[in-house]
């Protein structure tokens, strides 16, 4: 197969907005550890090797369990998760597969503000996003390294 384009250098800008977009989240009141969760969950929903990698190594760093990372596919029928991890995780799978029942919401509104909820759909779309450039422009698993990206 021939070697496609490396999105970073022939498209700096729009990568550049994505890249915003994190440093935006980085900001959020949403905690870095359950943002860690959702891109690792989402990104094992789209297959993306890169984003698994990356998302692992930063969950681990941030001191999440081995444990809890195997079980992620899992997360219903596991006791790992908190409340607040069950419906962050459940709204994530829901937006990512473009049908999120009123059943979701009405369960991770009591547990997210309103300016939560929109950082937290926000997180799941740009995952979304990190996920189709690197599965349409390829970068080498296991080559990131935690705090790569600042």
């Amino acid at each position: 197969m021939e070697t496609r384009i490396n999105a970073y250098i022939k498209g700096p800008n729009a990568m550049k907005t994505l890249f915003n977009i994190g440093n935006y989240l980085k900001t959020s009141s949403v905690e870095k550890r359950l943002l860690e969760l959702v891109d690792f969950r989402i990104s094992q929903i789209n297959g993306c090797a890169y984003c698994l990698d990356m998302h692992s190594k930063d969950a681990r760093a941030d001191g999440e369990t081995e444990q809890r990372l195997y079980g992620l596919s899992a997360w219903r029928e596991t006791p790992y998760y908190t409340n607040r991890e069950r419906a962050a995780l459940a709204w994530a799978e829901a937006v990512t597969r473009c049908e999120v029942p009123d059943a979701v919401y009405e369960k991770v509104k009591p547990l997210f503000t309103d300016a939560e909820l929109v950082d937290l759909t926000l997180a799941v779309t740009a995952i979304n996003s990190w996920n189709r450039f690197n599965l349409a422009f390829p970068t080498e698993p296991g080559t990131y390294k935690v705090g790569q990206f600042g």
